[in-house]
């Protein structure tokens, strides 16, 4: 079969990956002049297992609310989106039930685990090179009773596969000495064996170059204008540089996926969440942390990244530009010094790059895999502030998926 995927970020990357495994033709359609420069470029670098629950858990509507407006918020809702995204919201609110949360957590954790597997499995399988590093994250608490309230939660999902260290402030230091001359305000922490770090982008552009060496067709500085159907199934794909023919057609596209859909008669819930990012080289800081730490209470990630630090910690709905608010940043940046001054001000530090990207974000949390009602066209998209933690696994479930229904018939 001939298949198209549309987007050449991770999802786009990590799909085309599973479906040439499985034997198909694949093109890659990509607007930019490389893979994963969009939102793959600066997330926070960590492949989360342990923290892929929907953001619409109970109580989170409630601070959306109350952090209306403010600027400093670790989620800024900006009045001017409510009117837009009234439908998207009751889903969000209608996500946000115990129920509901709980089944959305515990389904996303498994494709988080069999994703962590698929990432093993392409390491060794391709030798991308791409600043991993394993068992290096932990979450710090400054709140006695956040960190109890967190443990159980984690705990709650160890049958369900999930490893939770409980960590003292003393083992919290022992593991990053970088905390010792914060011990005082640390309450403790929780260490996440099965967490990793490595760089979306890199990983993105050297699966890539990987596959192009097999045969994968990468369309680079090429847009997406239109799927073209015949007799109600696809058929090729319209781009700036000509049409390609398709049997197949995988939309992995981030929030761009959202237009291109509607075009085709199909509504797809995502709306786009912006994040940003502050990416330093660690010569600021030689003596800086070697773990990825979270820190709850002031909601940011400091993540070591080879030879860089990554820093991310905010969502705001209602500005879906990718250019960065000064203002964000600074305030992020802001929250980071609180715990370690030698980054103060960092985002006007030598070599600092800040950044902004739109996270596809659907009202439950759970990304769109698989078929559309168009036979022919499939998604992989909505993965919100999952997707490098999902992205291998996602590619994979989606090949079987293909593999397993509208494909088989189409080759009959």
């Amino acid at each position: 079969m001939r298949i198209v995927v549309l987007g050449g970020g991770v999802i786009g990357v990590a799909s085309a990956y599973w479906l040439h495994a499985a034997g198909h033709d694949v093109d890659v359609v990509e607007r930019r002049e490389a893979a994963g420069l969009e939102t793959s470029w600066g997330n926070g670098a960590i492949i989360h297992v342990s923290s892929v629950q929907p953001w619409a858990a109970p109580g989170v509507p409630m601070k959306v609310l109350k952090w209306l407006g403010r600027e400093d918020a670790p989620m800024l809702l900006r009045p001017s989106a409510v009117p837009k995204m009234w439908r998207w919201g009751l889903g969000f609110l209608r996500a946000a039930r115990p129920a509901q949360y709980q089944a959305g957590s515990l389904a996303n954790l498994k494709l988080a685990m069999e994703s962590a597997a698929c990432m093993a499995g392409i390491r060794e399988a391709t030798g991308v090179q791409y600043d991993y590093a394993g068992h290096c994250v932990i979450k710090t608490f400054s709140d006695q009773g956040a960190l109890d309230v967190a443990t159980a939660e984690h705990l709650a999902l160890a049958s369900h596969g999930l490893e939770t260290e409980v960590l003292s402030r003393d083992e919290c230091v022992a593991r990053e000495p970088a905390l010792a001359p914060v011990a005082g305000k640390l309450a403790g922490g929780l260490g996440f064996p099965q967490d990793e770090v490595g760089d979306c982008s890199k990983f993105s552009q050297g699966l890539a170059a990987w596959l192009a060496a097999r045969g994968v067709r990468f369309h680079y500085d090429t847009t997406v204008q239109d799927v073209v159907l015949k007799g109600g199934r696809v058929a090729a794909v319209r781009t700036s540089a000509g049409e390609i023919p398709a049997d197949a057609v995988v939309v992995a596209l981030a929030s761009q996926s959202v237009p291109l859909l509607k075009r085709l008669g199909i509504a797809m819930p995502i709306q786009p969440v912006k994040g940003i990012s502050v990416t330093l080289p660690r010569a600021v800081w030689p003596d800086g942390p070697r773990q990825a730490i979270l820190e709850d209470s002031r909601k940011f990630a400091l993540t070591p990244l080879g030879d860089r630090y990554r820093i991310v910690g905010s969502a705001e709905v209602g500005d879906e530009s990718t250019t960065p608010s000064p203002v964000r940043i600074g305030a992020l940046t802001a929250k980071v010094a609180e715990l370690f001054p030698q980054l103060k001000d960092c985002e006007h530090m030598p070599g600092a790059i800040s950044w902004a990207g739109l996270r596809p974000m659907v009202p439950d949390g759970q990304p769109r895999i698989g078929p559309t009602a168009i036979p022919g066209l499939w998604t992989n998209t909505g993965h919100g502030h999952t997707g490098w933690t999902m992205a291998a696994g996602s590619g994979r479930r989606l090949a079987e998926l293909m593999g397993a229904g509208g494909l088989a018939e189409r080759a009959a």
